[in-house]
């Protein structure tokens, strides 16, 4: 979404990514929801990243926490409502600082204490909780936690080394991570923001693991330029990932077992109706979880 909207945008890049236009151009965020719907998605995830305690005091204002989130809110639902289709709307809850970095993960009481405050901004409007890109264990525990206590369907999306699909960006075993997460009460295990050879080497991993696994990678050569507080403008997309040779290596994904495939940034519209075309076409039946 953040990416899609990038593409769609009057707005500058900022280190908020697509928080401002939650604000600003609240349209973009509706049609690219229906877009996405329209293009087969089953599950719709609320344009809300950025929009964490510390992101908002680092990069903007504390202030705009509850409107971006109702913003958030609205616009996934003005699109389900205006696609006709019955999707689900996921709750994100993202990194509190940056994406990719372990090591910006504050202490687990500050993690406790605002997943905690972004699971009851979402709860009333969503329909399960993603704990998305988590790159530590801990930071993973608290945010599947506080998504359990809200009695929300709960998936944890993992982002793995892209040299080692087995690991998290941390170093930590992909299988420890899953083994936390799924012991506090996690539906499904997920592998995102990955480049896609990472995420194939993830299914490996996690089919040996007694889990509803899926995954969804990002379109970026590297994702090492992007530093905490840093803009998306720093990275490159690769050429060779179309929606063809997208589709491929999820519906890769699929034959080892995954059950939830997607993309993540650089992934658009057409990259999910060539995997829903491909999907159903090799047999699947697409059902919203």
């Amino acid at each position: 979404m953040g990416q899609e909207l990038r593409k769609r945008s009057s707005q500058p890049v900022s280190p908020l990514w697509s928080a401002q236009v939650m604000l600003d151009e609240p349209h973009l965020v509706v049609d690219a929801h229906r877009d996405f719907i329209a293009a087969g998605a089953q599950v719709i995830k609320l344009n809300n990243y950025s929009a964490t305690p510390h992101r908002l005091a680092r990069d903007g204002s504390s202030a705009m926490f509850e409107p971006l989130h109702t913003a958030a809110l609205n616009a996934a639902r003005q699109a389900r409502e205006e696609s006709g289709r019955e999707v689900r709307i996921a709750g994100c809850l993202p990194p509190l600082v940056a994406s990719y970095h372990a090591d910006s993960v504050p202490d687990d009481t500050v993690c406790q204490r605002d997943y905690r405050r972004l699971v009851q901004q979402q709860a009333e409007g969503v329909d399960l909780f993603l704990c998305e890109t988590m790159s530590l264990i801990r930071e993973a525990r608290a945010a599947t936690i506080a998504a359990v206590e809200a009695e929300r369907s709960v998936w944890v999306a993992f982002t793995v080394d892209d040299s080692d699909g087995t690991r998290l960006r941390s170093g930590e075993r992909l299988s420890e991570a899953v083994n936390e997460v799924a012991s506090i009460g996690a539906e499904k295990i997920v592998v995102n923001c990955s480049v896609p050879e990472a995420v194939t080497a993830a299914m490996h991993e996690l089919a040996t693991l007694n889990v509803s696994f899926g995954g969804y990678a990002n379109g970026f050569t590297s994702v090492a330029p992007l530093q905490p507080g840093g803009t998306v403008d720093a990275l490159t997309s690769r050429a060779d990932l179309d929606p063809i040779g997208y589709a491929a290596h999820a519906l890769a994904w699929a034959e080892l077992g995954a059950r939830v495939v997607g993309g993540c940034c650089e992934v658009g519209p057409a990259h999910i109706a060539e995997l829903a075309r491909q999907l159903t076409d090799s047999g699947y039946h697409l059902v919203s979880y």
